[in-house]
């Protein structure tokens, strides 16, 4: 299986509060997720310097290659290629496309966020992305500005996208059954997943909508 054949399951994405640096804390709380069964990881950090990021994303790429998961990283195109990671994603107001595919190269993951365009979608598809995201379908703990969009838009998308389709915003694992009846091929969480009592048994619970859909 190629990285890209592995764009499925369930997406953990980390948060400065839910999974602190502090003590090593985000390295337990990923392994548990990674045990789990989480499928991919992407490293997000709207507030410290990739200097202090630097060493935490080299164990927390480690960790994902030990369970066989991806490693993503939000934004920062630059520190993507500095600790290797399988690839970066996109929203609105970060890198070009284009800008980040000419840095990390053609065998890259770049994923984007298209919120509930469909436009930008089919652009972004048009334009290399690998996979597109779209979202806030429920109103997000960790995003609470966020628009909630039309579920619906997954049907559409997968009439017109090749790429794979990730759903993010507000999502429980008892939401992300129809999320992924709906069309989802990724479904990214934070809250849910971090705030879970026993993370390794969240993350399967996710894993298995998949399988169960598959079935």
């Amino acid at each position: 299986m190629n990285e890209m054949e592995k764009l499925k399951g369930l997406y953990a994405i980390t948060d400065e509060k839910l999974t602190p640096y502090k003590d090593g804390l985000i390295f337990e709380k990923v392994e548990r997720a990674l045990r789990g069964g989480a499928k991919i990881l992407q490293l997000r950090d709207k507030s410290n310097e990739d200097e202090f990021i630097f060493p935490y994303a080299i164990v927390l790429r480690k960790l994902c290659k030990n369970y066989g998961a991806l490693f993503i990283i939000n934004d920062r195109v630059e520190l993507a290629k500095k600790v290797e990671a399988d690839g970066v994603h996109l929203g609105e107001e970060d890198w070009s496309i284009e800008e980040a595919r000419r840095i990390l190269g053609p065998n890259k993951i770049i994923g984007v966020s298209c919120y509930g365009d469909l436009e930008r979608a089919k652009l972004m598809e048009k334009n290399s992305a690998n996979y597109v995201a779209f979202g806030s379908f429920f109103i997000s703990p960790t995003k609470p500005a966020s628009k909630v969009i039309d579920k619906k838009i997954l049907i559409e998308a997968k009439k017109v996208l090749r790429i794979p389709i990730c759903a993010i915003g507000g999502i429980t694992a008892e939401r992300a059954k129809e999320l992924v009846r709906l069309g989802a091929d990724l479904i990214a969480v934070v809250s849910d997943l971090w705030l879970a009592r026993d993370i390794e048994k969240r993350a399967a619970e996710y894993q298995k909508i998949f399988e169960d859909f598959e079935v």
